[in-house]
């Protein structure tokens, strides 16, 4: 059984239909690319997968557990997709960090936001605190920032806040880490910090959905490759053979022109 499976998504917004039809399956770590040009549907299909957009149609399971059906009120309150939201760990374009905290306590929030809402917080705070103020350490570590924990956004780069991003993704402990666009925002210099760490995540079998412009990087580090034009999945397959021999024309063509 596929770790994640996607059936039927689709999404519109007013007239413009975004995503028609959208099906596929991730299994475990197994890392997808996704491409194609600006408009194609594959920011939305990413917040659609996180519940930040609701789709009109489809059904969305991990791990075998229904956690969304368009024909099932039941999976949709907002309650309910709050707590699905923590089976995907979602790393944005702009990095979206708090900019009042350190990295330290940007990777930390989450977890003690969670951890307050559990019955036993209040008799165990300090040793809840200060584990996952370890493993935030951890994590910062892991990214090449542990001289840089006590640092507040605005005094870290573009690469280094979006290694905290990264971090503070991974601190939830997801099924499946998502990347939307991971490096468009960053100058070309700090572009390489980041792909290391997408990576390094990969040879470890992170489980990951990666929106990409950087066709060499989803060429070498992809599992897999979706090609999306026009909100549906043209061309689909092992990473190599869709950028070194795509089948599709759309494909073809999408590559000639931003292949790199």
């Amino acid at each position: 059984m596929a770790l994640l499976e996607v059936s039927g998504i689709s999404k519109r917004f007013d007239s413009t239909e975004v995503l028609k039809d959208i099906s596929l399956e991730l299994e475990k770590g197994e890392a997808i690319a996704i491409i194609g040009s600006s408009g194609s549907g594959k920011t939305t299909l990413l917040r659609c997968l996180n519940f930040l957009e609701t789709a009109d149609t489809g059904c969305i399971k991990v791990g075998g557990e229904t956690l969304w059906d368009a024909k099932l009120p039941h999976t949709q309150s907002e309650s309910e997709i709050r707590k699905k939201r923590l089976h995907f760990g979602l790393v944005f374009q702009n990095f979206n960090l708090f900019p009042q905290y350190t990295a330290l306590q940007n990777v930390m929030l989450a977890g003690e936001l969670l951890a307050k809402e559990q019955p036993g917080y209040k008799a165990n705070k300090k040793r809840i605190h200060a584990e996952l103020e370890q493993q935030a350490r951890d994590l910062l570590a892991q990214m090449g920032l542990s001289d840089r924990a006590d640092h507040y956004p605005h005094q870290l780069s573009g690469g280094q806040q979006q290694r905290v991003a990264i971090a503070r993704a991974l601190a939830l402990h997801p099924d499946i880490l998502c990347f939307d666009e991971p490096t468009s925002a960053l100058d070309p210099e700090l572009t390489g910090e980041v792909l290391r760490v997408l990576r390094e995540l990969a040879a470890n079998n992170t489980t990951m959905i990666i929106v990409t412009h950087e066709m060499s990087f989803a060429r070498d580090v992809a599992d897999r490759i979706l090609f999306m034009d026009g909100g549906v999945v043209v061309e689909q397959g092992p990473a190599k053979e869709v950028i070194d021999h795509p089948k599709e024309e759309r494909t073809r063509q999408f590559l000639a022109h931003y292949g790199n």
